[in-house]
């Protein structure tokens, strides 16, 4: 039988809030293996809070976007190697940092980092959903689910369960700044939106709420399509 594909586009503050989240980790690992008989995972890695960290850094030093995207390639690799190192023993060896090469490997989890300047991990997994025919994409965050405005700033911020692309991109905008902060970044919306790809977001802090999914039960979280 021919294991399904799916894509995960895994929050770097997951990963590293602030040191590794060895706990989280180990979880997640539990979580993806009750899959693995029927399903194959490609897992994108970002930079999270320690990237943006570095790349305002950057900012203060006169540094370019091209300079600050460059150090934030780097973050989102290496925290895609600690990613990689948690299921050393059923993933792929070479760590993916080109989506639109032919990953040629039987494992079943494949780990990818950050690829050139001006395309974020959500981008390049948008990228590798297009080339490998898949339509959906689990974007594991930190938040409950996608909302109008900052929930932290706003006691109003309305949540979805459900938005369409045209609205979700109303929210995030058109324009990538390296470091830039949203639920699915905005050029890989756009792109999302046009090859009718649906994307998830669940919170990675409750895992259940991805195991709901992928066991096609009702989910805490946002669909958008």
């Amino acid at each position: 039988m021919q294991k399904e594909n799916i894509i995960i586009s895994l929050g770097g503050s997951l990963v590293a809030p602030g040191e590794i989240d060895v706990v989280f980790l180990k979880n997640f690992k539990k979580s993806l293996k009750k899959y693995i008989d029927l399903k194959r995972f490609f897992i994108f890695v970002g930079g999270g809070k320690i990237c943006r960290n570095y790349q305002k850094a950057l900012l203060d030093f006169g540094a370019d976007n091209k300079e600050r995207d460059l150090i934030g390639i780097d973050v989102s690799r290496l925290n895609a190697k600690v990613v990689q190192q948690v299921f050393y023993d059923i993933a792929f060896s070479e760590l993916i940092t080109n989506p639109t090469k032919n990953i040629s490997t039987k494992k079943d989890i494949v780990v990818a980092g950050g690829w050139k300047p001006g395309w974020s991990t959500d981008y390049c997994s948008v990228i590798l959903a297009k080339n490998m025919g898949i339509k959906t994409i689990i974007n594991v965050t930190n938040i409950d689910y996608v909302y109008d405005k900052d929930p932290d700033k706003f006691k109003t911020a309305k949540a979805f369960k459900k938005i369409l692309w045209k609205d979700f991109r109303k929210i995030v905008g058109n324009k990538w700044s390296p470091g830039l902060s949203v639920p699915f970044d905005p050029r890989a919306s756009k792109m999302a939106e046009i090859l009718k790809i649906k994307v998830i977001i669940v919170n990675g802090k409750h895992l259940e709420r991805l195991e709901h999914f992928l066991n096609n039960k009702p989910f805490l979280g946002t669909t958008i399509q």
